[in-house]
């Protein structure tokens, strides 16, 4: 049922007053998993998942308030979930909340678990706002202007996914230090385990036995590697010899949902054509990380997620200033090759150079640094979920699954269609 469809119709969900007469099975309790963007959505799906099979627990699923909710409306339909406006959301009672972002958390009557919707707190935010003074700046997910609200924190439980994000929190937000829980990281386990299938990912990727992938990541904004150097993903396509290399784009979902799907397209189309891999926006982008001999990223989530996959990373258009320094990607940055479309330094010269400067060890530790507690996620966040639940968690381990195989799109005929393909 469409968004606009629960707005008119939205007395008939089962959290009316005598929502137990309709009902077919009795609801102990209830959970709303609060969706900000659909980047938050799809974190937010691996920690909702560990609640399938119980018939105790109903969930529901709301749009919050974003700037980046284009695209929510339509993740949130294609999951034929129980959806409330946001209206509703915030004059109904609930058991528990989830969420992967900040904003206008303080309107829920629910505990809210706040998870982290990309690896490492990296990012710096400023305080204020525009057209105001300028506070002090911090780490996104740490700062207290968005954890605490008329002098109490607003999240009953921070997720975090290293014991030593307990410190970093503990320098901006002390108060929140008693609600903050270390459980692992949802998308390191998942790379972990896609790794062994890499040879799988290569082929749905179109990566021939002497070819190497290239994957371009990019995440959003005017200061990413995108924004920053489009002509840096023409000349990779343009200059690497189709025989040797295969490049493939992967975009933050925010570049698909701020300009949206066509527009970003019909931008790619000629690059398309010319033999540029585009990881369509609905598939799991793990699987395309995995498969990759060369990671080009910027300060995104992905660029720190591809140090644990035993390939070189390069980065381009870093702005330093949005970099917290005590981040592992800001110690990411401090040691990998820089790519640039310097004079004289052929782009094929500076990949091959990446390979011979590769150091393991340097990259390791970086990888160990995104989560102390890896393979734990699953285990860590279910237990949590039902301890604020107040429910007896299920006896049954469970344990992160290999990514399925990425979709890519395909360029017909200029002025052709454009479909996905698996």
């Amino acid at each position: 049922m469409s968004l606009t469809m629960m707005e008119a119709h939205g007395t008939y969900v089962p959290v009316r007053l005598d929502a137990e007469r309709w009902a077919t099975r009795r609801i102990h309790r209830k959970l709303l998993v609060a969706v900000h963007t659909v980047t938050t959505g799809k974190r937010l799906l691996d920690a909702v998942r560990l609640l399938e099979g119980d018939p105790r627990i109903q969930v529901f699923f709301t749009p919050a308030p974003d700037v980046f909710s284009n695209g929510v409306e339509d993740f949130l339909e294609d999951l034929n979930g129980l959806v409330l406006p946001w209206s509703q959301a915030v004059q109904t009672r609930f058991d528990l909340a989830l969420a992967a972002s900040h904003g206008s958390l303080h309107e829920l009557h629910a505990p809210v678990i706040v998870l982290p919707h990309g690896a490492g707190h990296n990012k710096i935010v400023p305080a204020g706002r525009r057209g105001r003074p300028v506070g002090e700046r911090g780490a996104y997910g740490f700062s207290r202007q968005r954890l605490v609200r008329d002098g109490a924190v607003i999240p009953e439980a921070i997720v975090l996914a290293h014991q030593e994000e307990l410190t970093r929190l503990g320098r901006e937000c002390p108060e929140a230090l008693p609600v903050a829980e270390v459980v692992g990281d949802p998308c390191f386990d998942r790379i972990a385990a896609s790794l062994p299938s890499r040879a799988l990912y290569r082929e749905a990727v179109r990566v021939r036995a002497r070819q190497q992938l290239v994957l371009f990541c990019s995440t959003w904004g005017s200061k990413s590697i995108l924004g920053q150097s489009w002509e840096l993903l023409e000349r990779l396509v343009r200059e690497l010899p189709g025989d040797e290399y295969r490049v493939a784009l992967l975009l933050h979902p925010n570049v698909w949902n701020a300009h949206g799907e066509w527009q970003v397209l019909s931008w790619l189309a000629a690059l398309g054509r010319s033999g540029l891999t585009v990881i369509s926006q609905y598939a799991d982008w793990v699987g395309a990380l995995a498969a990759a001999d060369y990671v080009v990223g910027d300060h995104g989530s992905v660029t720190l997620y591809g140090a644990m996959t035993g390939v070189p990373v390069l980065m381009a258009g870093l702005p330093e200033e949005v970099l917290d320094p005590a981040s592992p990607l800001a110690e990411l940055s401090s040691f990998v090759p820089r790519l640039g479309l310097r004079e004289g330094r052929p782009l094929r010269q500076q990949l091959s150079r990446s390979s011979t400067a590769y150091r393991p060890q340097r990259y390791e530790r970086i990888a160990a640094r995104i989560t102390s507690e890896p393979g734990q996620f699953a285990q860590k966040m279910r237990a949590l979920i039902y301890r604020k639940l107040r429910l007896r968690s299920p006896a049954v381990r469970i344990a992160a699954e290999p990514a399925p195989v990425p979709l890519t799109v395909r360029y017909d005929e200029p002025g052709g269609v454009v479909s996905w393909r698996s």
